[in-house]
């Protein structure tokens, strides 16, 4: 198990959710992010669903990376045992939202299944031993990791909400002023970068 750097967990914690957002600053994620994003209660659903298998997975990964696949020498079967704990979560999670929360299942559809190969929650895990994080660390980059990716999508579903019944010039309507709103959201959180520090 490699050292820990010397960053606070808070500053993890608070860096990952604004100057190292997953979606806006490292671009992962995205297909879910632009597809579910035209309606803001939809689009919070799936951004709670998202924190909870990165929190979830983030944890279960590093402790079967430290205490597993290190001490047999398995590390290098790390992406396999991490998509397999992604997809179990995922999957405990649908169960949960078909049988509890039936509508937000139904408007989730398919981009519920689809967590499974969201690339910023494989990110995350494969972060946390790049960065050889601590175990706290780790709890507070999934936990601010979530967080950020719930927070960048609740606010790209509001701003298109609004702006659905506005006319746009035909050249910027449907993809592209959601690419252009991306951008300048994007531009918003690197904003911070004065705050806090760079991952």
């Amino acid at each position: 198990m490699g050292s820990a750097p010397a960053i606070s967990p808070f500053v993890i914690f608070l860096a990952s959710i604004f100057t190292s957002n997953m979606v806006l600053s490292n671009f992962l994620g995205m297909c879910s992010f632009i597809s579910v994003s035209s309606e803001y209660k939809t689009a919070t659903g799936l951004g709670k669903a998202v924190l909870l298998v990165m929190v979830f997975t983030t944890v279960i990964n590093w402790l079967l990376y430290h205490y597993v696949m290190v001490p047999l020498g398995l590390d290098y079967l790390r992406y396999l045992l991490f998509i397999i704990v992604i997809a179990a979560t995922v999957q405990i999670i649908e169960m949960f939202l078909d049988r509890y929360l039936t509508d937000l299942h139904m408007k989730l559809g398919i981009f519920l299944p689809l967590i499974t190969v969201n690339c910023a929650i494989l990110g995350i895990s494969l972060f946390m031993i790049i960065r050889s994080y601590s175990f706290l660390q780790t709890v507070l980059f999934g936990i601010g990791s979530g967080l950020g990716w719930w927070l960048a999508i609740a606010a790209l579903a509001a701003i298109r909400e609004k702006m659905a019944g506005n006319e746009l010039p035909p050249g910027l309507a449907g993809p592209a002023i959601t690419f252009i709103i991306t951008g300048i959201m994007a531009l918003a959180f690197v904003g911070f970068s004065g705050i806090f520090m760079v991952m």
